[in-house]
C-alpha cells in the first residue's frame, strides 16, 4: 500500500490546470463512449422481475457539520429525477450498465438543482450535487450479486466523521459527470432488473433476477490502518471482501473487492471510526 498512500499527499493545483484536466478526462470519456464495444444496458421494463437479488436503502436527510441543509433538500430533487431513468432498466447477459450513460447529464434544464459536490477534501456547490448517494447505493446492491463491476472509483477524501455509519468505509463510488462512472456487467445466464424509488425518509434501490440466485454474499473490511504520514497528514487504509455463501450458509469463497486510501479531513484520535475503540489507532 506504500506508492498508493505517498500519491495521496496533496498537491496544489492552478485553476486553469483543474480546468483543463476535467475538460480532457470529459471528452475522453465521450470518445470512448462512441468506440466502445460490447453491448449496452438500455432497455427498461414496467414488469417487475420475480425474485429479488439484493435490496438496501439509505436516508435521505443527514445533517453535516457545516452544510447548508437547502442542498439536502435540493439532492432529493435529484435523486427522483435520476432514479426515475434507471428505475426498471434491464441488464440482460451480456450488457454493460453505465451510469452516466444512463441518465445523462444533469443539468438545470432537466430540473436539477445545487447540490453538495465533494471537491479536494471539502465541498462546494454544483448542479445535480449528492448523485453519489445513488451511485453508492447501486455499487454496494451490485457486490451482493454476481454482476462484475468493471468501474468503480473511490473517493480520494475521508471527508465527514464515521458518525451512524453502517457499511464499511470505503464500499461506495463516488461519480462526476462523466469521467468517474459506475459500470457493471452481466456476465451471468439471467436478466437482472434496478428498481429505485423514494419515500420520504429513505432512497430504496433493489437488484431483481428472473432467477434466484445460487450464492448469498457477505460485505466485510480488512486490514484497516489510519496512519500518519511523514508530510503530515492522516492517510485511511482498508481492504474490502466478500464472503460467498450457498443457499445453505456454508462458504463456498473469500474475494477481493476493492482497495482504498483516503486523505482524512479531520482528526482521527477526536473521531475514531465506527468500531474502532478509543487509543486503537
Amino acid at each position: 500500500m506504500s506508492k498508493a498512500k505517498a500519491a495521496m499527499k496533496p498537491i496544489r493545483r492552478s485553476r486553469l490546470r483543474l480546468f483543463a484536466g476535467k475538460r480532457y478526462y470529459t471528452w475522453a470519456r465521450y470518445w470512448q463512449w462512441l468506440t466502445a464495444s460490447g453491448t449496452r444496458a438500455r432497455s427498461r421494463s414496467a414488469e417487475v422481475l420475480a425474485y429479488t437479488a439484493a435490496a438496501h436503502a439509505t436516508p435521505l436527510l443527514r445533517k453535516l457539520r457545516n452544510v447548508d441543509m437547502q442542498l439536502q433538500y435540493n439532492k432529493i430533487t435529484n435523486l427522483r429525477l435520476a432514479a426515475a431513468r434507471l428505475d426498471g432498466l434491464l441488464i440482460r447477459p451480456g450488457e454493460t450498465f453505465s451510469y452516466w450513460q444512463s441518465i445523462g447529464k444533469p443539468t438545470r434544464r432537466k430540473g436539477y438543482l445545487d447540490g453538495m459536490v465533494l471537491f479536494y477534501g471539502g465541498f462546494r456547490t454544483g448542479t445535480g450535487g449528492g448523485l453519489c448517494q445513488l451511485s453508492n447505493l447501486i455499487y454496494w446492491m451490485a457486490l451482493h450479486t454476481p454482476l462484475t463491476v468493471t468501474e468503480r472509483h473511490r473517493h480520494s477524501y475521508d471527508v465527514f466523521p464515521d458518525e451512524k455509519r453502517t457499511q464499511p468505509f470505503g464500499s461506495g463510488a463516488t461519480c462526476a459527470y462523466n469521467y468517474l462512472d459506475l459500470q457493471l456487467t452481466n456476465h451471468t445466464e439471467h436478466t437482472y432488473q434496478l428498481k429505485l424509488h423514494l419515500d420520504d425518509t429513505h432512497l430504496h434501490g433493489e437488484w431483481r433476477c428472473d432467477n434466484e440466485q445460487l450464492y448469498q454474499y457477505e460485505i466485510y473490511e480488512a486490514e484497516h490502518v489510519i496512519s500518519l504520514e511523514p508530510w503530515g497528514g492522516y492517510i485511511r487504509s482498508n481492504r474490502i471482501r466478500r464472503r460467498v455463501l450457498t443457499r445453505s450458509g456454508e462458504l463456498a469463497g473469500d474475494e477481493a473487492v476493492a482497495e482504498n486510501h483516503a486523505l482524512m479531513m479531520y482528526s482521527p484520535l477526536l473521531y475514531p471510526p465506527a468500531g474502532t475503540e478509543e487509543g486503537a489507532l
